[in-house]
């Protein structure tokens, strides 16, 4: 998993409460296990219409938010199933930063074995935040710092915001569950050392 330290980028603002894992990544689109390739349907069912063809009112289908790597979301996003193909999508189509009133907890938590940093705030900075990024075209999010700056009326505006230090590390140093585990490995040779003298049968020993 990539570190993530600072970002600098476009955000696209989603103001919809309640986005569900299947509106994030419909159904139809869950059949492989790779992490790739699922960008391309992130939103599918907002950003096309029954035709296929592109819904130009939708945000990721306006010019001035493509190759935005920031979304501005509603409050509980990520509800609904616990899919993990959710955040695959999100992060394959670029967006590495969702910043939201709050989140359905797995979604959130998968948000961060994913490499995606998904910042809380309240409800109506959320907001000033859509607005703003409406007119703004560069947001910068420092996550060691935990602020979000960007210019708003030729003024720098800065917000700080709060997150779990542990989660907060992993994303710094790049660690998902697999590498944390890894990390530990000293640790539970030790401890399966200790176990096997204890307990030899586990380990089909005689006693």
């Amino acid at each position: 998993m990539e570190k993530f330290n600072k970002l600098n980028g476009h955000a696209i603002p989603l103001p919809i409460m309640n986005v569900d894992t299947d509106m994030i990544i419909p159904k139809q689109f869950l059949k492989t296990i790779k992490r790739t390739g699922l960008g391309q349907f992130l939103f599918f069912e907002l950003r096309y219409d029954q035709n296929d063809k592109e819904i130009s009112s939708f945000a990721l289908n306006q010019d001035q938010y493509k190759g935005a790597s920031i979304l501005i979301a509603g409050k509980n996003f990520g509800c609904g199933s616990s899919r993990e193909h959710a955040p695959w999508s999100i992060s394959d189509y670029g967006i590495k930063c969702i910043i939201a009133p709050s989140y359905a907890d797995i979604f959130y938590n998968n948000c961060f074995k994913n490499g995606i940093l998904p910042i809380i705030l309240d409800e109506k900075i959320v907001t000033k935040l859509q607005e703003a990024s409406e007119n703004t075209l560069n947001f910068s999010i420092d996550l060691e710092k935990q602020t979000i700056s960007f210019v708003e009326n030729n003024e720098q505006k800065e917000i700080s915001f709060d997150i779990d230090a542990a989660k907060k590390n992993c994303l710094l140093e790049g660690l998902d569950d697999i590498a944390l585990t890894l990390n530990k490995v000293s640790a539970i040779n030790d401890f399966e050392d200790g176990q096997e003298k204890h307990t030899p049968w586990l380990y089909g020993n005689k006693i």
